[in-house]
């Protein structure tokens, strides 16, 4: 088993080519993807689908070909384990969070009102959502290559049904459907021997995202049985959005007197220039020059140059899911997630002020050992409420689900800005949390017998 080893670990090696590819690597630039759920109805076929999947998918770091790199990663809700055969022993071993799956955790997260189950796209929350393949590639004919064989596999596989797909890919702009950059900042992952993309970042244990690893607190995450099962595996959260990119531009125009100010505006709010330029490196205007040099677009703490926020406000988007070394209540270290977004959906055309009834989003996923202090926290806490920076009740003005009466604080000298009555720009569609299993585990749930 090849193994990696990072500078500066303490000697922690993690075993990578065990690890799914879709685990820890950061998303590829540009990407095309595709999402597929699956519902199992018959044990032994689930378990063929998964000795035809196992030749396609694959562990490791990037391939130094980045234009003929691209993955397929499995991943399994709790019901699907069940559906599938796993001992109940071992489906009793997972954590809480996982087993009652992300629909009935929904209001611990703030899927409420508009966001609630309730109004989820099928089959999201329905129980029925089994397996979730997930594949993305730089370049589309090798995306294609991939795809073919994953369908193969499940195609030819009577007891096995496409319940949902969704296509991802990058906008021609190469930003989000709201105009930003995305999937700037990953994480520095002790042992894995691929760099992060913060220079400054310390290492993070390798058990704050891969099971059987010390994690931060110098323990091993809890571990669902039998170890074969657990090692090498992780949780992910998945989550399709709903953006409403015309509530967005109505918001910045209404409170902005000048296009130069609706840019700034729409920057304190994300915490980023649409070029990806950070504020607290480019705190006045857009630089795209800064943005497009990999070892400055993502080289900066909050502590040494903004501590209070006259830069990049605490309440920003990317300084509330990644407070990085900032002055809060808590230990950022404990809630450090890889998110992964990826587009859907047609953009909007730039200065339309009206929703276009065409539905377009992302398709995010989150990625941690522990779906309660990572995901669920940071949604919870950090995006849902301003307690940990000191402005209680105020949500992420991005990703916050307000109703029209939240409000936002832009400190400033000589005086603070308020933002009032947001709107909210995101809806949730659905979501699920899966178990991603580490490649021997995958082989052994194929090989299981009753």
């Amino acid at each position: 088993m090849n193994t990696a080893d990072s500078g500066g670990s303490a000697g922690v090696r993690v075993e990578i080519e065990d690890v799914q590819s879709g685990a820890l690597r950061p998303r590829p630039v540009p990407y095309e993807g595709k999402f597929v759920f699956l519902r199992v109805d018959d044990r032994h076929a689930g378990r063929a689908l998964l000795r035809r999947l196992l030749p396609v998918t694959s562990g490791g770091l990037p391939s130094a070909d980045l234009s003929r790199d691209a993955w397929v990663a499995v991943a399994f809700t709790h019901q699907g384990l069940r559906a599938l055969g796993v001992p109940q022993d071992s489906l009793d071993s997972f954590p809480r969070a996982f087993r009652e799956g992300m629909a009935a955790r929904a209001e611990r997260i703030g899927d409420v009102g508009a966001n609630a189950p309730a109004h989820w796209e099928a089959p999201f929350g329905s129980g029925d959502v089994h397996i979730a393949l997930s594949a993305l590639s730089s370049d589309t004919a090798q995306l294609d290559e991939e795809l073919e064989r994953a369908r193969a596999a499940y195609e030819d596989t009577p007891g096995v049904r496409v319940i949902w797909q969704q296509d991802v890919h990058q906008l021609p702009t190469g930003r989000t459907t709201f105009g930003f950059r995305d999937g700037i900042s990953h994480p520095n992952i002790e042992g894995v021997g691929l760099p992060g993309s913060n220079p400054q970042e310390a290492p993070i244990k390798a058990g704050e995202f891969i099971l059987g690893y010390p994690d931060e607190t110098g323990n091993l995450p809890p571990m669902p049985r039998p170890d074969v099962l657990g090692r090498n595996g992780t949780y992910v959260a998945v989550r399709k959005i709903h953006t409403d990119v015309a509530a967005w531009r109505r918001y910045l125009r209404a409170n902005s007197s000048s296009a130069e100010e609706e840019a700034l505006l729409a920057a304190k709010m994300v915490g980023r220039w649409p070029s990806g330029a950070p504020l607290t490196l480019a705190p006045e205007h857009d630089d795209p020059e800064l943005a497009a040099d990999p070892q400055r677009v993502n080289n900066f703490l909050y502590r040494e140059h903004d501590d209070r926020g006259l830069r990049c406000p605490a309440g920003a988007h990317i300084r509330r899911n990644n407070p990085r070394d900032a002055t809060i209540v808590g230990d950022a270290r404990m809630h450090r997630l890889i998110r992964r977004g990826t587009t859907y959906g047609p953009p909007l055309p730039e200065g339309v002020l009206e929703d276009d009834g065409a539905d377009r989003g992302l398709v995010g996923v989150f990625i941690g050992a522990h779906l309660e202090r990572q995901f669920e926290f940071i949604k919870a806490e950090w995006v849902n409420d301003g307690n940990f920076i000191g402005y209680p009740g105020e949500k992420d003005p991005v990703a916050g689900h307000h109703d029209g009466t939240g409000s936002v604080t832009i400190p400033g000298k000589p005086v603070r800005r308020r933002l009032r009555n947001l709107p909210s720009f995101v809806v949730t569609r659905g979501g699920e949390y899966c178990f991603v299993p580490g490649l021997r585990a995958l082989r052994w749930l194929a090989e299981m017998e009753d």
